[in-house]
């Protein structure tokens, strides 16, 4: 059978289970796809370090231009993470003639216009499964799955980390540093968690979901994220009272106004599909015209899930290759020439859903008053109001839920009211 080369840059655990995969699938992979992908250099940066999987040491290179040198590596596949030097050996690669598989985020989110034009000028395909929800064939499924049918809106749990804190907040009553402390002793959670229960993590994955489902060029820096730091047990304790459940959540909307992305903690009611998405595991709940909504569930990051989506972004490719699909359209499934165009997103002050807000209103006469004039007057109403029971001082923590209500309008009558506020949005109905 013919071989057909491969390089891979970066052996961590995505790379490691990528390695993995392609040895212990050979023989199936051979049967179906008639071509054996054989892995012709890996770099690294340490030829010596300790590996997860084992790899024949004359693989192993420190040197790009062994990589993109070698003549039968026809698919370079990225798995370094990071924009640099990633942005700079995928650029490289594609203008060496080499198709390019990465599962790299962040810099197709914020340097994928570069990418993308240089791809569509050379004649490669860059392909990016697994950079979004892991093992799930979600942007496949957007791209092809979908290719007859509009894609309307899109909401789901992208980030896993996120979902494994709060879901434990849900279960054991845990204040959030106590969750994300457990989140990283079970090796859910980083050192500097920062990137994920920020929000950036997400913002990028939804930057790239837009991409391939709305056909929209987006910086993820202009994309409204908040993380989920500020949510407490009361906040949890209080959802559920009230017939929810809170989950972090990525969510793109596209209308005849335009296209709205945001990310941030969410209450969602307890029914909802995504209401019972436990642990680290991911969901997007897809809306498009003619199919309706769809759901697509599963493992969205760690060493196998990740490398199923590589590698079957490293078949799709070959069989391009073989035959003699040089020339691929772009992420979105539109030729190049109409691919990625760049938008400003709607404002989110723009964006009408229901509010959960809490605050501890001191023991003073007339504040509830105050705070509902001032909620009155920019045309917020009150769905629902409850107390907990007065602390020493007399004060107390209120919660109140909204009607619906333009995001903007809200944001004016709570720096009217000049008090400390938790604001969480509710998932529209």
């Amino acid at each position: 059978m013919t071989a057909l080369g491969v390089g891979i840059l970066g052996l961590g655990n995505v790379g490691a289970g990528t390695v993995r995969l392609l040895g212990e699938r050979r023989e199936r992979i051979e049967a179906r796809l008639g071509v054996a992908p054989t892995i012709r250099r890996i770099l690294v940066r340490d030829r010596e370090r300790e590996r997860a999987v084992e790899v024949a040491p004359e693989l192993l290179t420190t040197d790009i231009d062994e990589v993109l040198g070698d003549p039968e590596i026809a698919i370079v596949v990225e798995l370094m993470g990071g924009v640099e030097p990633a942005r700079s050996y995928i650029l490289a690669a594609l203008r060496a003639g080499k198709h390019v598989v990465t599962a790299n985020k962040a810099v197709l989110a914020e340097r994928g216009a570069e990418i993308f034009a240089e791809a569509a000028r050379v004649g490669r395909a860059v392909v990016f499964e697994g950079s979004v929800a892991g093992g799930i064939p979600l942007l496949r499924s957007l791209r092809e799955g979908l290719a007859s049918d509009r894609i309307t809106g899109l909401c789901g749990i992208v980030n896993g980390t996120s979902n494994y804190i709060l879901d434990a907040m849900t279960r054991t009553g845990a204040g959030f540093a106590d969750a994300l402390a457990g989140a990283q002793a079970a090796g859910y959670a980083e050192a500097d968690p920062s990137l994920d229960v920020g929000g950036g993590d997400a913002a990028h994955k939804l930057a790239l979901l837009a991409l391939v489902a709305f056909g929209v060029q987006v910086d993820p820096g202009t994309i409204a994220t908040e993380g989920i730091s500020h949510v407490t047990a009361f906040d949890i304790r209080a959802a559920a009272e009230l017939g929810f459940v809170i989950k972090s959540l990525a969510i793109g909307q596209r209308d005849e106004h335009g296209v709205g992305l945001r990310v941030h903690p969410t209450l969602v009611p307890r029914d909802h599909v995504l209401a019972g998405v436990q642990g680290a595991f991911n969901a997007v709940l897809v809306q498009s015209d003619a199919l309706g909504p769809s759901l697509y569930y599963g493992r969205g990051a760690g060493m196998m899930p990740t490398a199923v989506a590589v590698v079957s972004d490293i078949l799709e490719v070959a069989r391009d290759i073989l035959a003699g699909l040089y020339s691929r359209p772009g992420p979105s499934g539109h030729v190049p020439s109409t691919t990625s165009k760049p938008v400003s997103l709607r404002p989110l002050a723009e964006v009408v859903c229901a509010h959960y807000l809490r605050f501890r209103a001191p023991h003073v006469p007339g504040v509830l008053g105050r705070v509902a004039a001032c909620l009155g007057r920019h045309g917020v109403s009150i769905r629902r109001m409850a107390q907990e029971t007065p602390s020493a001082d007399g004060s107390a923590a209120m919660v109140m839920l909204t009607e619906p209500v333009a995001d903007g309008s809200l944001a004016a009558a709570l720096v009217e009211a000049a008090l400390p506020v938790t604001r969480l949005r509710l998932l529209a109905e």
